[in-house]
């Protein structure tokens, strides 16, 4: 039987413990640390934005700085979410085939959110994994997953389930387009969510929920854990890589090549939200930004901006150079719809150009 540490901690700030997660995924795929399942708490609340969201347009920036709150930006995709005491975050990270790191990703991410819905069952929620990358009871969503494939060939795999939630924090952090923070909307939101306290009726211990998932992933997997601790080395990779990176603004908010004045298409499609903006000179595509709450490859979705990149604006050439992307990427692009994908820059485009003939 194989044998994986368990890590628990609480109050972890944003950065050590997304630090803390990619570094581990990196030594895991080197073989230099054991396949480790992390379950942990952060303090004081945080928000954090999926990989490829533009920070500034999921968050209230303002808000947060205003009131001590840290944003941060994860290494997995998907979207933006309120963490603290209540949600229990879930990294589990092993080792994996690069080759494979992205195909089937939703596949991927049901398979390994078995060992959270066993342990949800255990305790009397009866979860399932819905749409995109999402746990739910009864439609509501109680938990979110994501994947990351780090450099070599270890795979981190996010979820946060919802312990408990301050939904009218969440409201004011996050950029939820609400008119009015009111009872009313807040209610509204709530109904779209739950927790393990409103699931069971009870005020149950995040430690009993992260004890249940713990034996959820030992019988899913047939593994045993050992309580474990980060060694020292670890310890100072994680201070490094928090330091580089997850301290910074260069990561935490990228600022893209995208003028603020350029067009800019949303698109909702089933691989997730595209959030594509272009800046045209001319009838050639000057900069491109692919952004959104989808999973896929850094180097794929890089790709695709450098070769739009002072690329002819007719939608037969976008369509076609597109096409041969899609070509070279087919397993890290996999999850993001070619057709969507297309529609969304396409769109971008049409607005820029708009905007270029009232300007002139």
């Amino acid at each position: 039987m194989s044998a994986w540490r368990l890590i628990a901690d609480d109050d972890v700030t944003a950065s050590f413990g997304l630090a803390a997660d990619e570094t581990l995924t990196r030594r895991v795929g080197m073989s230099q640390s054991v396949p480790t399942l992390r379950l942990y708490t952060y303090a004081p609340h945080c928000a954090l934005v999926g990989r490829f969201q533009r920070l500034e347009s999921e968050l209230r920036v303002e808000y947060c700085r205003a009131n001590g709150i840290p944003m941060n930006r994860r290494p997995t995709g998907g979207g933006a979410i309120l963490m603290g005491a209540g949600p229990l975050g879930v990294a589990l990270m092993l080792p994996g085939d690069g080759e494979q790191a992205y195909r089937r990703a939703r596949d991927q991410m049901a398979q390994v959110s078995e060992g959270i819905l066993a342990g949800l069952r255990a305790l009397g929620v009866a979860a399932e994994f819905r749409r995109k990358n999402d746990i739910e009871v009864n439609g509501r969503k109680i938990a979110g997953v994501g994947i990351y494939h780090a450099p070599g060939s270890g795979v981190l795999f996010h979820a946060s389930v919802l312990v408990e939630l301050d939904v009218a924090l969440m409201l004011r952090t996050l950029n939820i387009p609400i008119e009015k923070l009111s009872d009313k909307e807040i209610a509204a939101v709530a109904a779209r969510t739950s927790t393990v306290r409103r699931e069971l009726g009870r005020a149950i211990a995040v430690d009993e929920v992260r004890q249940a998932i713990a034996a959820g992933y030992a019988s899913t997997f047939g593994v045993t854990l050992a309580s474990g601790d980060f060694t020292a080395e670890e310890r100072e990779d994680i201070a490094a890589l928090e330091r580089d990176k997850y301290l910074t603004d260069a990561w935490i908010f990228q600022a893209t090549a995208v003028p603020d004045s350029a067009a800019a298409a949303r698109l909702k499609t089933p691989g997730g939200l595209l959030d594509i903006r272009v800046a045209l000179s001319g009838r050639m595509i000057k900069s491109a930004f692919v952004g959104g709450d989808f999973f896929a490859a850094d180097n794929a979705v890089a790709d695709v901006e450098a070769r739009l990149r002072w690329h002819p604006a007719e939608p037969e050439a976008i369509a076609a150079t597109l096409r041969a992307t899609y070509a070279r990427w087919p397993i890290e692009l996999e999850s993001i719809p070619l057709d969507g994908l297309t529609e969304a820059v396409l769109a971008a485009v049409a607005q820029a150009s708009e905007a270029q003939e009232v300007a002139a």
